[in-house]
């Protein structure tokens, strides 16, 4: 999905209005396996998914990687509370495939939201969006039976299996390697 599209399902922007902000935003190629981000870094863009898939994940104490969360084509994507506040980022944030995107650093798009009262508002949708799905994924690890969390990550992200390797999807539900093949095969 183009990002001015994306941008009109959320906000009904005019002509104009859309023409301006899209202008702020620069289209980027990157291959497959680019860290975008490293953890203790300040994230300095927002990124709009035109294709491909990113993922975010940190590491544990003894070096094993656990994804927080993958971002799919026509999603916004940061170290989220990295990019806002300006602090050093929790998580890595890696490419999984060759990924076309739009970004936008922190100084442009608080310029958008100062200039245009509906670029408020799409940024207070996209994080009502964004939060619900980290509220919905808490309570999938918290409350859920193993399957249960693995059919929840197919809703959300119908391909992924076929996308990404087994043991990125294993730690983004919280289980073992070893689990998720089990619940495949049954």
């Amino acid at each position: 999905m183009e990002l001015s599209d994306f941008l009109l399902s959320l906000t009904p922007f005019d002509t104009d209005e859309l023409k301006d902000i899209t202008s702020h935003f620069e289209e980027e190629f990157i291959p497959k396996n680019m860290r975008l981000i490293e953890q203790g870094q300040v994230c300095k863009k927002l990124y709009y998914i035109k294709k491909g898939m990113v993922r975010s994940y940190y590491l544990k104490e003894d070096g094993k990687e656990i994804t927080q969360w993958f971002f799919n084509v026509g999603k916004f994507m940061s170290s989220v509370d990295s990019f806002f506040q300006q602090r050093p980022s929790l998580y890595y944030l890696e490419t999984l495939e060759d990924s076309v995107v739009y970004s936008i650093s922190k100084e442009k798009m608080d310029l958008l939201f100062s200039k245009y009262h509906k670029m408020e508002q799409l940024g207070r949708l996209a994080s009502i969006e964004m939060l619900t799905k980290v509220v919905n994924k808490l309570n999938a690890i918290q409350f859920q039976s193993a399957r249960e969390r693995y059919e929840y990550m197919l809703a959300e992200f119908p391909d992924i299996s076929h996308r990404v390797p087994l043991g990125y999807i294993a730690s983004y539900l919280g289980m073992t390697s070893e689990t998720l093949s089990r619940i495949r095969r049954g």
